[in-house]
Order: C-alpha cells, then sequence, then structure tokens
C-alpha cells in the first residue's frame, strides 16, 4: 500500500514538474498580438475561442493588428490584416451560417454567423475575397468560402482582411483563436521516463 501512495505521489510530483517547466518555456504573446487577445476580451466570454484554422495559411503573417477606434467613427483598424497571394484558398475560422457572400464598394465580402456564440452571434468577415459559398450555406471550421481577390485589398500587399462583429460593435478576430494556433512552436509535453506507471 505504501509503495502505491509513492508511486502516486511521484507521479504527482512529475507531472508538475512537466507542467511548470512547460509554461515556464512556452512564448510569450507574439507582439502583434494586441493586450486584448490574451486577457479580458476571452477571460469575460465575450469571444469564446471557437476557431480551429486561420483564414489562410497555416500562420500568416499579420500585416496590421487590431486597433480598435476611440469613438464609433474614429481612425483605427476594425480587423487583422493577414498576408495571402491571390488565389489563395479562404477558410471559415469557425462552423456557422453564411450571411453574405457578395461585392461591397467593389471588393468581395463573405460574413459568416458563428454558430453558438450567443445572441446576437458573432459574425465574422473576410476581404477582398471571391466567394465560393451563397447566403445561406451552412460552413464547418475549415470550409474554403472563397479565394484571394488579387485587387481591392487596403494592404500595401496582398492579403485577407480578416474581421470579427457581433451586431455593429467591432471585436479582435484574433480572440477567436485558442492560444496554440497562436504561436509558431506551442509547449509540447514530454514523457517522463523514470517515474512508475500508476495503477
Amino acid at each position: 500500500m505504501r509503495t502505491r501512495r509513492g508511486a502516486r505521489a511521484a507521479v504527482r510530483l512529475a507531472l508538475l514538474v512537466i507542467m511548470t517547466v512547460a509554461a515556464l518555456l512556452a512564448p510569450p504573446p507574439p507582439s502583434w498580438l494586441p493586450a486584448a487577445a490574451v486577457g479580458p476580451v476571452r477571460d469575460d466570454g465575450t469571444v469564446p475561442a471557437v476557431g480551429r484554422t486561420w483564414p489562410v495559411g497555416t500562420r500568416p503573417p499579420v500585416l496590421r493588428g487590431w486597433e480598435p477606434p476611440a469613438t464609433a467613427y474614429g481612425r483605427g483598424h476594425r480587423g487583422v490584416d493577414l498576408v495571402a497571394a491571390p488565389g489563395a484558398p479562404v477558410r471559415a475560422v469557425a462552423a456557422g451560417r453564411v450571411s453574405f457572400a457578395g461585392r461591397v464598394a467593389g471588393r468581395g465580402v463573405v460574413s459568416v454567423e458563428l454558430a453558438g456564440t450567443g445572441h446576437p452571434p458573432l459574425r465574422t468577415t473576410y476581404e477582398p475575397v471571391g466567394a465560393s459559398v451563397a447566403e445561406g450555406d451552412e460552413v464547418t471550421a475549415g470550409e474554403t468560402i472563397g479565394t484571394v481577390e488579387p485587387t481591392g485589398s487596403h494592404c500595401t500587399a496582398p492579403c485577407v482582411h480578416w474581421g470579427l462583429l457581433r451586431a455593429d460593435a467591432y471585436l479582435n478576430p484574433l480572440t477567436l483563436l485558442p492560444p496554440w494556433l497562436l504561436h509558431r512552436d506551442p509547449p509540447r509535453l514530454l514523457p517522463v521516463l523514470s517515474a512508475p506507471a500508476p495503477d
């Protein structure tokens, strides 16, 4: 009985050490990630981390981050610009229903209402995108919703502007992504080879 308790205590201690080391070795948030993306916006439940993929690529460079305006009509950046080559597929970051797919001011725009995100639901927007979906279509996380258009971007390089709204309030779209998607090299736990297996 005493050896079982000792073995369990050793396993608990080993797990505690592994978790502590993993936390210490975890990379800091990238410099382009606003503090709100890892703090209050996610913690207060306003934006659940329902995203399962980036809209483009596997971890695209961010040309310009989210810069909320001080007033409703003030200067700012109401989304995130992600580097994306013309013709690259654009994916839905989470499951939902296409609420708009068409042209606005000459640019292709796709908007998806995200399932299970409250009332009113969160809504992601992507532009400039040539839509391969139509209004009312149900989409899954990672499903292609269109391709990056070669023109219509406000970026200095080809990009996709990715936005997030709840009703008329703009939010930081990066808060949709869980931490493991935000870092290039997520921490990995190593096996404990010296600890005895639990009973």
